[in-house]
């Protein structure tokens, strides 16, 4: 992990380091030995050049800082690695170095493995978030609590089928993250404005052998100014940190005081404040959210950087190093985050049941007014019915519903008290709930 004062809130999990300078430099390092390995396999320089040229591209040999420093000179820090890693091999094998590349083939590329390794990463932590929420969504398949619209209660849910809910995110974010793993990630190679002249007709074979040496895509062609790839794994980014977002703050919502229907358990000292003793913040679900809420303006930046003009783009290429970089950061510690809080989360049915008998009934009114239609068999409209269920649930206080549902002259002609304190027991109006567990639950299962 980086050791930068926002760091360990920001920039936590594994995936930091994977996009650091370092791993940037020996993603671009890695290019070039596998550039010279597949030129060698294309007969375009000798055997022994490319072994020389490989055994010099270890970033633990550069200094990364000065290479940072003279990146200005041309604009990119590929310039000078080259050049340094020019002057480390041998004269025989200096002058194949970067043999048709350019700068921008280097730096994509590179781009392409540090996404590839980070999402690699990402995508452990995602998994084991999944396995958590579905954990949760059969352990608690048959706890029931309020359903809330518009932050106000509404008609009951249970745990499960919320658990189940944050799973489907997750489930989504992991699909788009293999289709950008398997597809998308491609070597770029195409030299000074993508024809590989330099190569003299050996282009697509060390093309080829490039990709295959890197494990990356072969793409139909060099994509310099063709930005998709790189605007498809920022929406992929984008959608996991809004899944991650959504499912912190539910969390942060349901551990409020005044709810209190699920709380982090953390190791002694976590979620503590600077000021209040008393205080268990869900602190983990609290980073988990600020992280992801860097992503939509790196998603934004990265799509408005796509327009690359004629062959080489002068700006637009350089505007995605940093945003690319940060919101890999960001999603990686978001995810992080969002597995610590999982496995803290803790839930507490009593409090459900009680926050959900607390309004002594009106939440069930839709139960009311839907039985009404039907024993009434048409007498009652739907919206005569809600209005009646509505009128009653205005004049009622909180534990007297019932008599005035039973009280009204036509609600009481179709339905006796006892059938009404039925229509009001939350247990009885899920629905489906318990399918749609099981259905979530069977497709997470057929992932696996």
């Amino acid at each position: 992990m980086s050791d930068g004062l926002f760091d360990g809130v920001l920039a936590a999990g594994p995936v930091a380091e994977l996009v650091g300078d370092r791993a940037w430099v020996q993603a671009m390092l890695d290019f070039e030995a596998a550039l010279a390995l597949a030129s060698a396999a294309a007969g375009v320089i000798p055997d022994e050049a490319a072994v020389a040229i490989e055994r010099c591209c270890r970033a633990e040999d550069y200094d990364i800082a000065a290479l940072g420093a003279d990146a200005a000179g041309i604009g990119n820090p590929a310039g000078p690695l080259v050049r340094e890693l020019t002057a480390r091999v041998m004269p025989q094998a200096a002058g194949y170095v970067h043999l048709g590349a350019t700068s921008q083939d280097v730096i994509d590329t590179a781009a392409m493995l540090v996404t590839s390794r980070a999402l690699a990463a990402l995508r452990a932590d995602l998994h084991a978030c999944a396995t958590r929420l579905a954990q949760l969504a059969e352990e608690y398949a048959g706890t029931v609590m309020a359903g809330r619209s518009l932050l106000q209660q509404a008609p009951p849910v249970t745990f499960g089928l919320t658990a189940a809910g944050w799973l489907g995110g997750v489930v989504a974010a992991l699909d788009r993250i293999d289709l950008i793993r398997g597809e998308r990630l491609a070597v770029q190679f195409g030299g000074a404005v993508g024809t590989l002249a330099a190569l003299r007709g050996n282009g697509i074979p060390v093309l080829s052998e490039l990709a295959r040496h890197l494990g990356l895509a072969e793409p139909v062609l060099p994509w310099h100014t063709e930005r998709s790839r790189i605007a498809e794994v920022a929406g992929a980014l984008g959608q996991t940190c809004g899944a991650v977002a959504k499912i912190a703050r539910d969390i942060t919502l349901l551990a409020q005081t005044e709810i209190a229907e699920v709380s982090e358990q953390g190791p002694p000292g976590s979620g503590g404040s600077s000021t209040m003793p008393h205080k268990r913040n869900p602190v983990a679900a609290v980073l988990a959210a600020g992280s992801a809420a860097h992503a939509p303006g790196l998603v934004a930046t990265l799509l408005s950087a796509a327009a690359h003009e004629h062959q080489r783009a002068a700006g637009s290429w350089h505007a995605e190093w940093r945003p690319l970089v940060e919101l890999l950061r960001s999603t990686g510690s978001a995810v992080h985050w969002l597995r610590v809080c999982l496995d803290r989360l803790r839930a507490d049915p009593q409090r459900m049941r009680a926050n959900l008998d607390r309004t002594g009934g009106p939440l069930l009114a839709e139960h009311v007014s839907i039985e009404l239609m039907s024993v009434s068999h048409g007498a009652v409209g739907r919206q005569e019915a809600g209005d009646l269920v509505a009128a009653c649930c205005r004049q009622a206080g909180p534990d007297d519903l019932a008599d005035a549902l039973a009280a009204d002259a036509v609600i009481g002609k179709f339905l006796d008290r006892k059938r009404i304190s039925e229509l009001l027991e939350p247990t009885g109006y899920l629905g489906s709930a318990n399918e749609f567990i099981r259905r979530a639950l069977r497709d997470w299962q057929s992932r696996l």
